[in-house]
């Protein structure tokens, strides 16, 4: 009987260690040093093992800096192997754009294997994650991937950065944008200078419709025009794919549209669910975006809020 129990363990290690291995996805080269590893636009499952940002690094001539390690231990490994199949220079820093945990569990991996790394997000961000932000999102995403997750321990950065902080490591500078009352209140957009790439965090997003819990529609319309006003070739939504300008444009004008509508039919007197079917008239661009359909109600309440709001200040 033991040795029937023993085989079976046997057989099935293998296939429990393999269940928490996210799949490579191979990174694009989007400018002369600059890489993304584009996930999947869709929401956090035991589909995509919780992989459904946009990792990208920049190898510089000393070693490698990366934004935004993904969701998990296993997702900051699978960013790991890409990286190794361009180069194998040290991690020198990795940067989370924000507080969101499917941007920066990953740490784990990259402290792990290069334990002299520079960890770095917004000082707000290191306050919330310490404060437990962290530990929620390491339970969030446990729940949302069934357990694919499991394992994932939130590191924290220690470095801060903020707005206009900007360094220079192997010959590629790194500026620093950190508008107020964006997408999270802890958000950094990372220009990456002599690529001319900027990587909004989710800021902006392409072809996916977001979260907006904790932003303000004003603030992050602001968010996107900063971005915009750097005129970079190439700039990295926090979801989908990188592009020109317009990966911040289309998320800006989303935003517009449904504060500006909201707006206009909150003077009129109606309720949010009275507005709703003429907002989302307003918006057919977008009704094919990931993420509408599940947002775009609470997306209506929260611009009413924000906008009623701002009446008395």
């Amino acid at each position: 009987m033991m040795k029937y129990l023993v085989t079976i363990l046997c057989l099935l290690l293998p296939a429990l260690s393999q269940a928490q291995v996210v799949p490579d996805v191979k990174a694009k080269k989007i400018a002369g040093h600059t890489y993304v590893i584009h996930g999947p636009r869709e929401l956090p499952s035991p589909q995509n093992k919780g992989f459904m940002n946009n990792p990208g690094f920049v190898v510089t001539k000393t070693g490698v800096v990366v934004i935004d390690p993904g969701s998990s231990l296993y997702v900051g490994q699978m960013v790991l192997r890409q990286i190794r199949k361009v180069t194998n220079k040290p991690v020198t820093h990795v940067l989370s754009t924000h507080i969101h945990g499917d941007h920066w569990l990953g740490n784990q991996a990259f402290a792990e294997a290069f334990p002299k790394a520079k960890l770095m997000a917004h000082p707000q961000m290191v306050a919330e994650a310490k404060a437990g932000a962290a530990e929620q999102w390491i339970r969030l995403m446990d729940n949302l991937t069934g357990g694919a997750s499991k394992g994932t321990k939130a590191v924290i950065p220690a470095n801060t950065v903020d707005d206009g902080d900007s360094f220079e490591t192997g010959g590629i500078t790194f500026r620093m944008l950190a508008p107020k009352h964006a997408h999270s209140g802890t958000d950094v957009m990372i220009h990456v200078v002599e690529d001319a790439v900027v990587f909004t965090g989710d800021n902006s997003l392409y072809q996916r419709i977001g979260r907006m819990d904790d932003a303000t529609f004003r603030g992050n319309m602001n968010a996107c025009n900063i971005a915009l006003k750097l005129r970079a070739k190439v700039y990295v939504p926090g979801h989908g794919d990188s592009g020109g300008p317009s990966r911040v444009s289309e998320f800006r004008d989303y935003m517009k549209l449904v504060y500006e509508n909201v707006a206009k039919y909150y003077e009129q007197g109606m309720s949010d669910y009275e507005m709703k079917p003429r907002v989302v008239a307003a918006l057919k661009h977008y009704h094919n975006w990931s993420g509408f359909e599940h947002e775009i109600g609470k997306h209506i309440n929260l611009a009413m809020l924000e906008y009623e709001k701002a009446q008395f200040e």
